[in-house]
This record gives structure tokens, sequence and C-alpha cells, in this order.
């Protein structure tokens, strides 16, 4: 009797082993974190020396594209007395952490130090192009500091700063670790009930479309042709594209892949002559795009005549008006004017809308 219990017990043992062996390993799930009550000092240095011009909160984490511009806050405020280029800042928190190995993950534009428990774990404080680096840093567990240097030469400005623990736990048993990682670059619409999309990415490309509060729009790419502001390639509505200002777009997400883009209106000088022409009813400044934001590349005086070769619309009228024209060097151009000022000549349909 006690072979056959014993036999039992093994067989028993051996089904439950074999059970066990039989049961899928789930692969294990880890939360990116941003961090809480980050305090960033500012200045109008590129290396964090000479006096602090500025103090800001970042309540919810770094996760920042503040493109050509100055710098805002944590809650998109703007930073009083903080250059558009050619500044940096120190941000410190006190976050708390599980003693375990955890990997930070920054992207950024133009450089960084990252600095955990007071050890200097990540330094690329050097110039260059957005991009993410990341590095795995065993912590003792508890409430430790946490502290981000940062700079900004010109162009872009990028900072974002996520962690995620590492289970080694997991690693240990063969299951995958499947990180989750930073949602994908997305905006918002804030401090206006409505964004215009439009076509490109400029204040007179043709309304398309808007984007409202309380949605989430996905970020494709993004173009800082204007100047004062980033604008970002979105996609809206079921399968539809186009630019918003980021001047009233709170960015959030991994921008590590949004890549600059270009538009419609950097491949259409080339358009032909239509039969419509136009006359202007005032002194013109003929711009390379169609916005007051860009460049002036000649100027047109009252009653000057010249091609239309394409327009954009807004509001169910033409907004501004891509020309042809020979200026007082004889020299032919072509430029962007407001359509305001501008008398047309001929059939209007068969100029492009932009």
């Amino acid at each position: 009797m006690k072979a056959i219990w014993r036999l039992g017990g093994i067989l028993g043992a051996l089904a439950v082993l074999f059970a066990l062996l039989s049961v899928p390993i789930t692969p294990v799930q880890a939360q990116a974190q941003f961090g809480i009550n980050w305090t960033a000092q500012f200045y109008n240095t590129t290396n964090l020396s000479g006096p602090i011009v500025a103090t800001a909160a970042f309540p919810t984490g770094i996760n920042k594209t503040w493109g050509t511009g100055a710098p805002t806050d944590g809650l998109n405020n703007p930073i009083t007395g903080v250059n558009a280029d050619n500044w940096s800042a120190r941000f410190s928190s006190v976050q708390t952490f599980n003693a375990a190995p955890y990997n930070f993950v920054l992207t950024y534009d133009d450089g960084v130090r990252l600095f955990v428990n007071g050890n200097l774990v990540l330094d690329d404080f050097n110039g260059g192009t957005l991009r993410t680096k990341n590095v795995v840093v065993n912590l003792p567990g508890g409430n430790l500091t946490v502290v981000v240097e940062y700079f900004d030469s010109t162009l872009d400005a990028t900072l974002q700063v996520s962690w995620i623990q590492v289970d080694l736990t997991a690693a240990a048993t063969g299951a995958a670790l499947q990180p989750t990682a930073i949602p994908p670059a997305s905006g918002s619409v804030v401090r206006v009930n409505g964004l215009a999309i439009r076509t490109g990415p400029y204040l007179g490309a043709t309304l398309v479309g808007v984007a409202r509060p309380n949605n989430t729009y996905e970020i494709i790419a993004r173009n800082e042709s204007e100047g004062l502001f980033p604008w970002y390639y979105i996609k809206f509505g079921d399968d539809r594209f186009g630019w918003v200002s980021g001047r009233y777009l709170e960015t959030s997400g991994d921008f590590s892949k949004v890549g600059s883009k270009g538009s419609v209106f950097d491949e259409i000088d080339g358009a032909p002559n239509v039969g419509v022409s136009g006359t202007s009813r005032s002194v013109l400044n003929v711009r390379v795009r169609p916005s007051t934001r860009v460049a002036v590349i000649d100027q047109l005086d009252w009653g000057a005549t010249f091609q239309i070769i394409g327009r954009t619309r807004q509001d169910g009228k033409d907004f501004w008006y891509h020309i042809r024209f020979v200026n007082k060097n004889k020299e032919e151009k072509i430029g962007w004017v407001s359509a305001r000022y501008v008398t047309a000549r001929g059939n209007m349909n068969n100029v492009p809308v932009r």
C-alpha cells in the first residue's frame, strides 16, 4: 500500500509539474513614467552659466516640444525672460523608485545630462538633431533625486524624459519584457475653441478642417519654415491629413520618429500660366509662401499687373494668390500676395486651389 501511495504521489506531482510547464508565460507589462513635481531653472546661456533668469514648474513630467519659440512651462504658459534660442535649464525632482533596475529614455534636441541619485548616468551635452537615448540604472529604492540638464542652441527645442522598471523576475523565468512604450506623438487643442487645419504649414494655406479641444490628433510630421511656431502634420477624421499651428497645440508622446516634412507649396513654383491676371490695389509685399510670417522677396507698386497661377481659399473666398510677375529690375519672379488687395481678371475656375 505504501508503494502504491508513493507512486500515486509521484504521479500527482508530475501532473502538477507538467501543468505548470504547459501554462503560457504572459509577457510582463511595465508602464512608462514621466515623474511629477519637477522644478526648472533657466539660463540665457547654453552651459548653465550666468544668472538664473526664470524658474518654472512641470507638475506632470518633462514632455515638451517647444519648436523654434521660447520655452513654456508644464502648463504651456510662456516663461518670461528666456531666449528663444541659446538657453539651458536644470530640471530637478524627487521621485519614488523600487529597488530594481530602471531603463531611462530621453528624447532631445540639442543636448542633455541625466543624474540619478547623485550619479551622472547619461552625458550627451552636445549639439545635434532630434535623437533618443536610453540607459539602464540599478536603483536602491526609495525617494531619489533625478536631475536633467538640458540646452537648446538654435532651431527646434525638444525634451522628453521617462523611465520604465526592468523586471528581472520575468527575465529569469524566460518571459519577454515588453515595456509599454511612450505613446506615439499626438496633440490636443488648448486655449482656443477650434484650430484651423490647412493644406500647408502657413497661415494663408487653404482651410480644410478644424481641430477641436477634447480630441487627440496623431502627429505625423513637423515643419518650421514659417519660423515663429512649428506646424504639425496631423491625421483627422477617418483618413484625412492637414497642418495645424503649434501655437495652440499641446503635444505629448514619442517624437523620435516625427521628422520634418515639406508640403505642396514647395512643389508648385513652376505652375503654368492659366490665362488669369491680377492688378494690385495697393503696394503689395510679395512673400515666398502664403503667410505674413515668411520672408518678403519683392514689392509690387499700386497698379502692377501679374499672372495668377494658384490660390488658397478660406471662408469661401480667395485668401492668397500665387503669382508670376516681372519686377522693376526686369526679373521674372514667383511669390505670394494677399488676395484682399488684388483685382483678378479671367476664369478663376482655371486657377488651382492649393
